[in-house]
């Protein structure tokens, strides 16, 4: 069961069968992603796709939970897709979640019918980096899923039977954009009202545009004192009414979990003993706090 590394799984798939769908991304173009960086995009084949079920079913007979990778296996059409789908379900009796990464694009681009059939066929999470709510601030990353269009994705997804865990990427605007991307993140993720919701921290990664323009100084980051005054403010914007969130992925300064509404006083409450220097803080990431 040769897999293609480096392999990018969120957190919450830790325990699922990792099945590469694709190799790469399709839109490998972000200026702060380097997760694929050397690593061409390709459709694996049927065949291919097949061996590894069938050796991981004599592995792990009692999966439960599937992730498809890369970081783009939706931008497979239905009609390759859902064979894929089908062995999975054969093959692993005790199915009973299939999940991938998907770009707003992957989703907007079909019809509603083929939605449910992924849905009917266990497809029920897909992972979307909305990053900022700032069309601008995407713009300027070079990122190809736009706002509307993943919010739009959300909702027909949802319509379908089809949970979305949306990921933030806090610092992304930079110093300069931070009320930017704070307040048109609130703004999205509203009109969103996501199952789930995640935070990251934005980590320069080396060689990536991004990262360039901070070394050039074209891009200032923010401090960890920022990253948690942007985590703060948009909480406090936030008016969810069903959504599970996290910010425990290793970028974050300070791991926090709870749901919207019930919980949003006390992650407000958190975040403001942090900022006022009475909560401890991985010293890790300390920035000039």
């Amino acid at each position: 069961m040769p897999i293609i590394e480096p392999v990018i799984r969120p957190p919450a798939e830790a325990e699922s069968f990792l099945l590469q769908v694709t190799t790469g991304c399709s839109s490998s173009c972000c200026s702060f992603c380097g997760a694929y960086t050397g690593k061409p995009f390709r459709v694996k084949n049927l065949a291919e796709i097949t061996a590894d079920i069938i050796e991981a079913s004599r592995l792990y007979p009692e999966t439960r939970r599937v992730f498809l990778m890369d970081g783009d296996a939706l931008v497979v059409n239905n009609t390759k897709l859902l064979p894929v789908l089908e062995q999975l379900q054969a093959f692993f009796p005790k199915l009973s979640r299939i999940a991938s990464y998907a770009n707003g694009y992957n989703i907007t681009a079909r019809n509603d019918e083929e939605l449910q059939v992924l849905s009917r066929n266990k497809l029920r999470l897909i992972y979307i980096g909305l990053e900022s709510g700032s069309q601008e601030i995407l713009d300027g990353c070079n990122k190809r899923s736009e706002v509307a269009e993943m919010v739009e994705a959300v909702h027909r997804a949802e319509k379908a039977g089809i949970k979305s865990s949306v990921i933030v990427l806090l610092g992304l605007g930079g110093k300069k954009d931070s009320r930017i991307h704070v307040r048109d993140t609130i703004t999205a993720l509203n009109r969103m009202q996501p199952r789930y919701l995640s935070f990251l921290s934005l980590m320069l990664i080396p060689g990536t545009p991004l990262w360039r323009e901070a070394r050039n100084g074209s891009f200032e980051e923010l401090t960890s004192w920022g990253l948690l005054r942007e985590s703060r403010d948009i909480i406090a914007g936030l008016e969810l009414n069903k959504t599970v969130f996290r910010s425990d992925h290793a970028s974050n300064h300070l791991p926090l979990e709870g749901r919207f509404p019930e919980d949003k006083a006390r992650l407000l409450s958190v975040l403001d003993a942090a900022l006022a220097g009475k909560v401890d803080l991985k010293p890790e990431f300390l920035r000039d706090l």
